[in-house]
């Protein structure tokens, strides 16, 4: 079976930084330091990848030494670095689980993201450092896969190199193990731990348990593939140190028809690059859609919005020309408009309204039917008013109805009212929307 196409990893390794990528920032902001360095080692992995697949497509050129050495060092930090992520995020879920009160102190925090820290950035660096101890040479260049660390098969090899991400995951699988089994036993408590817990709640718990025990049951499987496959390859006896770096400065380069032809060597580098894909995608199929998640698409889009004219509301203030208030009674809205000359600053209360009150005819059964009738502003009601209020009242009416009597609006922001030649009163049949 033949490897898929360089041109769609490409694409897939761009969109698997991206989806790390998007999810960072809350993740970052709620402390989750385990998390943080799960979506920073993936999505450097894509990046990296990505950019060797496009730089070296169709050819083995050795063309920026520098960035070779730095990508090449990444790759053999990434051997531990996602196990070692997820070890940090299982560690953490086995101390809530188990905790008999909630991390609050900015001292317990800062103790919780140091460690997370020397798990998941001192291991890869010290793997770094191990590692040069049976590299043969800086590194090679597989055409289409772009640079690659060259190691030496010597049983130290096994022992420095390739049994160190078994090794974590199974250490994270203890915690893994034991905190489903805390976690079921301890509902009651744990709920109580949940309410305090800053950046953590049942769902994403439930999320950060199901990561770790995919990341999980990925790691030790494909890491003892790993050492089979090598073991099968050969292991040549340690010759020690001068022997193994005596062409270190050496650069080798390795056409398809080479390395492609090499089915341990073709599965091994596929198996590696597109691993580092599968968990980008898999870490956003579990927080990428969550509540939070959709949370913040919907914040950042009317951020955008906002930002390009575009509005996101359906509810409209009134224009420039009038500045109205609607009141609703029995189906029927009421827009009042008053004039500045009564009193351009003013805090909208009723004693204000004073000659602006408009003059309206009700039916007995209070139908959406008005009739606004023409008046003169003066400081006493119209006979017109008068009568309207007297028919309003026969018909079993006691009280001011809504539409006369409206609500104060806050002080501290008063309404401007722009001039106008009369006061006009409109009224709208049905429910109007402002």
């Amino acid at each position: 079976m033949s490897p898929p196409p360089n041109e769609l990893y490409s694409a897939f390794s761009c969109i698997g930084f991206v989806l790390c990528a998007i999810p960072f920032c809350w993740h970052l902001q709620a402390w989750n330091t385990g998390t943080c360095l799960y979506m920073i080692w993936a999505g450097l992995g894509c990046l990296i990848q990505c950019i060797n697949s496009i730089v070296w497509n169709k050819n083995m050129i050795n063309r920026v030494p520098v960035y070779c050495d730095i990508a090449t060092r990444i790759q053999v930090a990434q051997n531990v670095a996602i196990p070692a992520s997820s070890l940090c995020i299982n560690r953490r879920l086995y101390k809530i689980a188990t905790a008999k009160a909630a991390m609050t102190t900015n001292a317990d925090k800062r103790r919780a993201v140091i460690q997370d820290l020397l798990i998941g950035v001192g291991i890869p660096i010290l793997q770094i450092i191990v590692q040069y101890v049976v590299s043969t040479n800086r590194y090679d260049i597989y055409e289409d896969f772009g640079p690659i660390f060259a190691i030496a098969l010597t049983p130290l090899s096994f022992i420095l190199f390739f049994a160190w991400p078994v090794a974590i995951g199974t250490v994270s699988l203890f915690y893994c193990v034991k905190t489903i089994y805390t976690f079921y036993k301890r509902q009651r408590q744990f709920s109580q731990i949940m309410v305090h817990s800053q950046g953590l709640n049942r769902g994403r718990y439930r999320r950060l348990m199901a990561l770790s025990a995919t990341e999980i049951l990925g790691t030790i499987p494909l890491g003892t593939y790993f050492i089979v496959i090598n073991a099968k390859s050969g292991v040549t006896p340690w010759q020690g140190w001068a022997n193994t770096h005596s062409h270190y400065s050496d650069v080798a380069q390795f056409p398809n028809s080479v390395w492609k032809s090499d089915s341990v060597t073709s599965g091994g580098v596929e198996t590696f690059r597109w691993s580092l894909v599968a968990c980008a995608f898999i870490f956003f199929a579990f927080f990428g859609f969550a509540d939070e998640a959709r949370q913040h698409y919907r914040h950042l889009y009317t951020s955008i919005a906002s930002r390009i004219g575009f509005s996101t509301f359906t509810h409209h203030g009134s224009s420039d020309a009038t500045s109205s208030v609607p009141y609703a009674l029995s189906g029927v809205t009421v827009t009042m408009v008053r004039t500045t000359r009564e009193k351009r600053r003013s805090s909208f209360s009723t004693d204000q309204l004073e000659a602006s009150t408009p003059s309206i005819s009700i039916a007995g059964d209070i139908k959406p039917d008005l009739k606004v009738e023409q008046y003169s502003p003066s400081n006493t009601m119209s006979s017109s008013s008068v009568e309207s209020f007297h028919e309003f009242k026969m018909h079993g009416q006691t009280t001011v109805p809504a539409a006369i009597a409206p609500t104060d609006p806050p002080a501290s922001v008063p309404p401007h009212f722009p001039d106008r030649t009369e006061p006009t009163v409109h009224v709208y049949s049905g429910v109007d929307t402002v």
